[in-house]
């Protein structure tokens, strides 16, 4: 159903530029009998209910006014926040994080595990390099991100 979300990214994308909002994500899945649309939108300082209420609105409307329909059949749209541990998928989200407290699962282990945590201090087109705390000390790990799997935004405790 990839065409279905290319379709309804670019249908999305000038009512978020409208707005000064961005897209962190958009998925379309089918869930149980039902097929969601996702739509994770951001903006610096967060998104409110209210933007994701203005967002849904002038998608739906836009969506239900386009010839042939770009989603056939019945689904439930959802506008929201990508939220406090959002997955960080493109470049740009990556550079963003830099400074901030990540979660980061690979491909293969290294130091014998295959999930990390901790602060993005450093980011190449090769490499990344986390200060992650081990017991009561720091230490920076260095991370080929071709063996990244998966990064998203953490909440330190």
């Amino acid at each position: 159903m990839s065409t279905v979300v290319e379709n309804v990214t670019e249908i999305v994308q000038p009512i978020l530029d409208k707005h000064s909002f961005s897209l962190a994500d958009l998925e379309f899945v089918k869930e149980g009998g039902g097929w969601y649309l996702r739509v994770y939108i951001d903006k610096p300082g967060g998104i409110t209910l209210d933007d994701c209420v203005l967002v849904n609105d002038e998608l739906s409307e836009a969506l239900d006014n386009m010839d042939p329909d770009p989603i056939p059949q019945a689904y439930f749209l959802e506008v929201s926040s990508p939220g406090a541990e959002r997955p960080l998928k493109t470049e740009q989200d990556l550079k963003n994080a830099v400074g901030q407290y990540i979660h980061i699962s690979l491909f293969q282990k290294q130091d014998g595990q295959k999930v990390f945590e901790g602060t993005l201090k450093e980011l190449s087109d090769e490499q990344m390099v986390l200060d992650v705390k081990i017991k009561a000390r720091r230490k920076d790990i260095t991370f080929d991100r071709k063996n990244v799997a998966k990064a998203r935004l953490a909440i330190e405790f």
